[in-house]
């Protein structure tokens, strides 16, 4: 099968629902997209609530992700994503196997630290990490983020293995409890090849084309070898299409301006964003000010079905303004797109409560 290079784009916009429709809640929003990227930068806002702000418009509030996490449960946060409740089971299955082994050796040197953590949350729970005492036998070494922080580290891997579940959140800080007490009581958690068979179906629907197999940090991107073949005009290579989303093509596409999270997945593949929309795109905040082209957390542009520019710009809330330092356009728009996008920079600001101001 043979694609143009509009029609996979289509595709890639559609299944990240970045066109026109915005009837969908949170949950129906977090269970099309698969996932939510969790982050704690918020130079704009927390990712999270940039991906939502986008599908959803301006009705859309960060307490209504909190209402699907914590009083709904319709969602849930785990390791670093939020994700539907319904695919705990698939992510729990596939968790051990894909665990680093040196994560495996470092659980069982700490046999005894584990039941500690166990019992004090079957006791005490929920709890955050700070009110969980260190009492491990062997420390996590590490020279990064993890570095002399065994609490946190073992919540996170109890997380992933299924025997702590994250419940909530106060301010900033996670806060753990057993997972029995958070997951539903027939959470089903299938064979491994199953729930890795339908995770890479439900990326591919999520992400409509991608290629079979691609990595980024360590997060597959690719479709598992799923979906139909296809070859896409411009670009090398084979690709992988949800069938689903080629019958759609035989839909009118009814495309809009949007502001994207550097996380949000229609980007997140940087070699696909290249090879898709001809995009280029790096996340700059780890470089000097000297080095950035487009900003320290530069938001991806969508016109339409293409990918048109960066917006540099700083949610500066004592202030009570919107700082736009730059708007970056890839090629010269036309009115129409330069329109479409200032109205969404000032839809942006109104969402956060604040006034747009320039330079």
């Amino acid at each position: 099968m043979r694609l143009s290079g509009d029609h996979a784009r289509r595709i890639a916009v559609r299944a990240q629902l970045l066109d026109a429709r915005r009837e969908l809640s949170v949950a129906e929003t977090v269970d099309e997209l698969t996932l939510l990227q969790v982050d704690p930068t918020a130079a704009v806002a927390p990712s999270a609530d940039l991906v939502l702000w986008s599908r959803l418009g301006g009705d859309y509030e960060h307490s209504d992700l909190t209402f699907a996490l914590e009083a709904e449960r319709s969602v849930v946060e785990h390791s670093s994503f939020v994700r539907p409740m319904d695919d705990i089971g698939l992510v729990l299955a596939t968790a051990p196997r894909e665990l680093h082994p040196t994560a495996h050796e470092w659980l069982a040197a700490n046999e005894g630290f584990r039941g500690d953590v166990l019992a004090r949350l079957d006791g005490e729970g929920p709890l955050t990490a700070a009110e969980i005492p260190d009492t491990c036998q062997v420390r996590w070494a590490s020279s990064g983020w993890n570095d002399d922080r065994s609490v946190n580290r073992l919540l996170e891997l109890l997380t992933r293995l299924g025997d702590v579940a994250i419940t909530g959140r106060r301010g900033k800080l996670r806060v753990y409890d057993l997972a029995e007490r958070v997951y539903p009581s027939d959470l089903e958690v299938p064979s491994y090849d199953d729930a890795r068979t339908e995770l890479d179906r439900r990326r591919l629907d999520a992400l409509g084309i991608a290629r079979s197999s691609s990595k980024a940090n360590g997060e597959e991107l690719g479709s598992g070898g799923l979906g139909d073949p296809a070859v896409v005009d411009g670009t090398d290579g084979e690709w992988r299409v949800d069938p689903e989303a080629l019958t759609a093509l035989a839909t009118p596409f009814d495309g809009r301006a949007a502001l994207l999270s550097p996380y949000d997945r229609l980007v997140y593949d940087r070699v696909r964003a290249l090879d898709l929309f001809g995009f280029d795109y790096v996340l700059e905040m780890y470089k000097p000010p000297a080095k950035r082209r487009w900003g320290y957390f530069a938001l991806p542009i969508l016109y339409a079905d293409r990918l048109v520019g960066k917006l540099d710009a700083k949610a500066d809330r004592k202030a009570g303004v919107l700082r736009v330092h730059a708007v970056h356009e890839d090629f010269p728009w036309t009115p129409d797109v330069g329109d479409a996008v200032e109205a969404e920079i000032d839809a942006l600001a109104a969402w956060l409560g604040l006034e747009v101001t320039r330079g």
